[in-house]
């Protein structure tokens, strides 16, 4: 096989350059034989040699979690947490986010990173809870930051949620117990996620509302 070097040369025979092999060796670029890097063109790289199952994800079971309390004297609830950390702006209990939210935000009933999650209270509907969904991890666990599920007015970050339902439809959780660093033995009933999107109906009163700020005694105030 010939060289680079080779091959100028024979370039420089035919063009008229014979028996002047200085001036071929001058035609040589010095940095043409460098350019190739035999690490990378000889034989296949160290990734092409992997399984397909070394770029798999991991196993839920594999999951590491990091939940930790990040504040124990925030003095808050679980509301106004969520409606500051997700822009979704209801107020009152946690038992009826989900309600308010029809038919003014975006509603769903698997989660996404920025929803806010709506869950029942154990055992009963009169209480409920809501948390801000921070990833997805897998179509089945997902981590929320949320407070006062210790009831102490804490700010809980990381938290891992898994769906224990029977169909995988996110409607039964359970919460990893922060303090004792295990999986909860309650089962909490889901009612659904709220994305902070406003539905199609409610972006059109809004809108409405804003221009009718601007008319004050049948005088238009300019918008500017």
């Amino acid at each position: 096989m010939f060289d680079s070097r080779a091959l100028l040369v024979a370039a420089a025979t035919v063009t008229g350059f014979a028996g002047l092999p200085s001036d071929a060796e001058a035609l040589t670029p010095l940095s043409l034989d460098l350019a190739i890097d035999p690490t990378v063109t000889e034989g296949p790289s160290e990734h092409a040699l992997l399984a397909p199952s070394s770029f798999e994800r991991a196993p839920d079971a594999a999951y590491e979690p990091i939940a930790r309390v990040t504040n124990y004297r925030a003095r808050l609830q679980c509301v106004p947490f969520a409606r500051r950390e997700s822009g979704v702006e209801i107020y009152g209990n946690a038992n009826t986010w989900w309600r308010q939210a029809q038919g003014r935000y975006e509603t769903a009933e698997t989660p996404s990173e920025g929803a806010v999650m709506v869950l029942h209270g154990y055992n009963t509907n009169a209480r409920g809870h809501v948390a801000v969904i921070k990833e997805q991890v897998s179509s089945r666990l997902i981590i929320v930051d949320h407070a006062n599920w210790l009831n102490g007015g804490e700010i809980t970050r990381d938290v891992p949620i898994m769906d224990v339902s029977e169909a995988g439809d996110w409607s039964e959780v359970r919460v990893w117990n922060v303090t004792g660093r295990h999986w909860g033995g309650r089962t909490y009933r889901v009612q659904g996620f709220i994305l902070n999107m406003l539905t199609e109906q409610a972006r059109a009163a809004q809108i409405q509302e804003t221009a009718m700020l601007h008319e004050i005694g049948g005088e238009a105030i300019p918008a500017g």
